[in-house]
C-alpha cells in the first residue's frame, strides 16, 4: 500500500493510490458540442469547455501513474427501449432524444470528445440515467479491482456528477470531486453542487482540484 495525502475540503485526505480510480463523467459530444442534447435543452454548451483542459491534464497523469480510468456516457439504445417515456417526451419534438441532430441521433450512445477519448483497456460505462451506478456494472467492476476511492471529473456538476457521488457514497466509496475538472451550464449550479458535496464535514465526499491531484501523483510517482 502507498498512502499519499491530497489537499481537499473539508479536510486533507490520506489515500492509498493503489485503490483509487479516476472516473470521468459524460465528457461526450452530446453535452459539450453544438447540436447535441445539451444544446437541445437550450443551454450554452461553451460553458462546459472550462473543464476540458484540466480533465485532460489529470487523465494524462493518471495514465502515466497507472490509475484505473473509467469513462461514462449517458445515452440510450437505438430503439430507446431503455429511455423512460417522460425523459424522451421533454422539449421540442424535433430535438428530443432519438431525433437526428448534426452529430447523429441525440443522446443515442455516442462519442466522448476527442481530447478525452478512451484508450485501449479503459472501461466505458454506458448509463441510461444520471448516476453512473444506476443499471450499470460499475459497482461490480470497482469492487472486483479493490477500489475504494474515486477521483471524479465531468459534467454537469449538479446533475450527473452529483448523482454519481451520492450513489457512490451510499455504496461505501470515498469520492474526491475535482472542482476545475467539472462544469455546468449554470455557474451558480456548479458552485452549489460542490458546496453540497463537501457540506457538514463531507456528507457526500470531498472537493479538491486538478493541481492537488497532479502534485500528489507526481510525488508518489
Amino acid at each position: 500500500m502507498l498512502f499519499s495525502t491530497i489537499e481537499a475540503e473539508p479536510t486533507p485526505l490520506s489515500i492509498d493510490l493503489g485503490r483509487a480510480a479516476l472516473v470521468i463523467i459524460d465528457m461526450q459530444r452530446d453535452f459539450l458540442e453544438p447540436g447535441g442534447f445539451g444544446a437541445a435543452l437550450g443551454n450554452d454548451v461553451s460553458r462546459l469547455q472550462a473543464a476540458v483542459v484540466p480533465c485532460r491534464e489529470v487523465l494524462e497523469a493518471a495514465r502515466r501513474y497507472g490509475l484505473l480510468v473509467v469513462h461514462t456516457r449517458e445515452g440510450h439504445r437505438p430503439d430507446l427501449s431503455d429511455a423512460p417515456p417522460l425523459k424522451v417526451e421533454r422539449g421540442d419534438p424535433a430535438m428530443r432524444i432519438g431525433a437526428v441532430g448534426p452529430m447523429g441521433r441525440i443522446l443515442v450512445r455516442g462519442d466522448i470528445i476527442p481530447e478525452l477519448y478512451p484508450v485501449h483497456g479503459e472501461p466505458v460505462i454506458d448509463k441510461p440515467g444520471k448516476g453512473a451506478f444506476y443499471r450499470t456494472d460499475l459497482e461490480l467492476m470497482l469492487h472486483n479491482r479493490g477500489i475504494d476511492t474515486l477521483f471524479v471529473c465531468g459534467v454537469t456538476t449538479e446533475v450527473c456528477v452529483n448523482t454519481t457521488v451520492r450513489e457512490a457514497n451510499d455504496r461505501g466509496f470515498r469520492c474526491i470531486v475535482l472542482a476545475d475538472c467539472c462544469a455546468s451550464y449554470f455557474p451558480a449550479f456548479h458552485e452549489m453542487g460542490l458546496a453540497m458535496i463537501k457540506a457538514q464535514g463531507g456528507i457526500f465526499g470531498w472537493v479538491s482540484g486538478s493541481k492537488p491531484l497532479l502534485n500528489t501523483l507526481a510525488a508518489a510517482h
